[in-house]
């Protein structure tokens, strides 16, 4: 038998469907002597950090369960170049390999594998670079268009000034959520105006949640 596998695929949005990555990957895997432990699919953005179908596949991992974990390309699975590296890295220390369709096989432990994850952290780092330089130029621009950046001396975060509207809203028995719709603010801080509020005075305020 050959090496264990899970078999992950991603789209983005509801209106894709995961079908053809996961027809895809069933052929790579019969091709390649794979055998499929667990099939995973996920409605996410690349972006997003919490993924759950990929947390599972990452337990498995973790668990020796599996030995490879197949893709039909690597942003299926990372969500950056770091991220990518991390899992990489992680995977490593379980002997567990990503394989992608496109020919790409990153097993950490091997010469080929450490010369890539080199790669990798290049990249990564020169993405950060990048950004740390694009963030400093729109700043340095900003300010050239004399534009005043963070929070001036003498501001006041917006929930202290709203402060003594929510208390009155509150007093007339209006709710949490109706005073957040109301005065822009979330549930949560209209709960914590409140609370502050109660541990500085001492009779009980009546609230409508």
């Amino acid at each position: 038998m050959g090496q264990r596998a899970a078999i992950y695929a991603r789209v983005s949005t509801a209106d894709q469907s995961c079908e053809r990555q996961l027809r895809d990957l069933a052929g790579f895997a019969e091709r390649g002597g794979y055998e499929v432990v667990e099939v995973f699919r996920e409605t996410a953005s690349g972006m997003k950090a919490n993924r759950s179908a990929r947390a599972e596949v990452m337990k498995l991992a973790q668990a020796r369960h599996i030995d490879a974990i197949l893709v039909t390309e690597l942003s299926r699975w990372g969500r950056s170049t770091q991220d990518l590296l991390d899992t990489l890295n992680r995977l490593s220390g379980w002997r567990v390999s990503v394989v992608a369709m496109s020919g790409m096989t990153f097993e950490v432990d091997t010469p080929h594998g450490r010369m890539m994850a080199t790669m990798l952290a290049g990249i990564a780092q020169f993405e950060r670079d990048m950004l740390s330089e694009r963030v400093r130029s729109g700043l340095a621009a900003a300010r050239a268009r004399g534009r005043k950046l963070g929070r001036q001396t003498g501001d006041r975060p917006k929930s202290d000034r709203l402060a003594p509207k929510v208390l009155a809203l509150v007093a007339e028995g209006r709710s949490y959520r109706w005073i957040a719709r109301d005065l822009g603010l979330s549930k949560n801080t209209v709960a914590a105006i409140v609370g502050r509020a109660r541990v500085h005075t001492a009779p009980d305020i009546k609230i409508a949640e």
